[in-house]
């Protein structure tokens, strides 16, 4: 909306053609999301608390983590107003990219509501059932596969890049819609399973979109995408504003959500980041990197699927307790200093992911 006005105040001054800039409406996206959540975030604890909107603590979980019950939940709507807002005010809204976005994360982040909603205030503790809450993921991240594949221009935006080697694309044809799926469904999960301490889930987030907004805006300019050896799609750089402001609403976030935390992210936030990792790493063409760089989403994610494929199988447990970062809890390690170093694992890993752009 306002990049609109600053196209109309462009008639009259020359200097609001600065606007017209990726980096620059970035960088404000990201400030805009950052303001609205710092600001908003007391009123909606305020309200979250006002309505016991709270948290449930399992029995079964760290006893460290039975001081948490009660604790405002859904804080997520925070990020997705500031998300929301922001990349309507700074994003082209002509960008069909930026709006497969917004929408794939406000979907899920719908599902997410559906379940904390009948999780804290209907105080059904299954919330959403799981095979509703996958059916409405898979239909979600279906249908936008099937939307990618059906439109999609040029060869690049349908192969698989290859991190590292250069000029190795693997041509995918009608895979391109079950890998898309898959990565959209499986980040959102990811996430989603990673958020069960104060911080953990957020900040990593805020990391892989920072590093995705690199690869989009290479990607969407034709001579780094050329220089880099990259794909070049043209238009897909309009997603660093979104990304942008996912950066900036979740460093706002984190203001309430650190240790210990004041609010929960809860699945409205957890569901809806995870989404929208994947589908811009989709719409980047760096579904593998996404993989190297969210690497503890990844590690949260087997963590479970090794525990409950073990305990069926054998009847006994791999981990004291999954998600991973409860293992590292029930083996002692104090709740700040998992965080934190899974935050440190992350930012590795982020390093590694970009070095991609230039190691080929």
């Amino acid at each position: 909306m306002l990049l609109w006005l600053t196209e109309y105040l462009l008639e009259y001054h020359s200097g609001f053609n600065l606007f017209q800039y990726i980096t620059l409406r970035t960088i404000l996206g990201a400030l805009t999301a950052l303001v609205i959540a710092l600001v908003v975030g007391p009123t909606l604890i305020a309200y979250l608390s006002r309505y016991q909107i709270g948290q449930t603590v399992r029995n079964d979980g760290p006893q460290s983590h039975l001081v948490k019950a009660g604790t405002p939940t859904m804080g997520g709507l925070l990020i997705l107003i500031a998300v929301t807002f922001s990349t309507l005010c700074w994003g082209n809204l002509g960008s069909i990219y930026l709006w497969i976005s917004l929408l794939v994360t406000l979907a899920f982040g719908v599902i997410g509501w559906v379940d904390d909603y009948r999780k804290v205030v209907r105080k059904d503790a299954r919330g959403l059932a799981a095979g509703w809450k996958y059916f409405w993921q898979s239909l979600i991240g279906l249908a936008t596969a099937l939307y990618l594949y059906q439109h999609a221009t040029i060869p690049a935006e349908t192969q698989l890049i290859i991190p590292f080697v250069k000029n190795l694309n693997v041509e995918l044809g009608v895979l391109f819609v079950v890998l898309t799926y898959f990565v959209i469904v499986g980040s959102s999960n990811g996430v989603n399973l990673t958020d069960g301490l104060d911080g953990l889930a957020i900040l990593p987030t805020v990391m892989v979109a920072g590093a995705l907004a690199i690869f989009a805006y290479v990607a969407g300019n034709v001579r780094f995408a050329e220089y880099l050896g990259v794909p070049y799609i043209a238009g897909v750089g309009e997603v660093c504003i979104f990304l942008g402001a996912i950066v900036g609403s979740g460093l706002g976030f984190l203001w309430f959500n650190t240790y210990p935390a004041q609010v929960f992210m809860g699945d409205i936030g957890a569901l809806a980041l995870g989404a929208a990792l994947g589908v811009v790493a989709v719409l980047v063409r760096q579904e593998l990197v996404l993989l190297i760089m969210g690497g503890v989403f990844v590690m949260e994610t087997v963590s479970v699927i090794l525990q409950v494929a073990s305990f069926k199988l054998t009847g006994k447990r791999i981990f004291h307790m999954a998600p991973l970062h409860h293992h590292f809890e029930l083996k002692g390690w104090p709740e700040p200093r998992v965080i934190v170093r899974f935050w440190i694992i992350t930012f590795m890993l982020v390093l590694v992911g970009l070095a991609s752009l230039k190691i080929r």
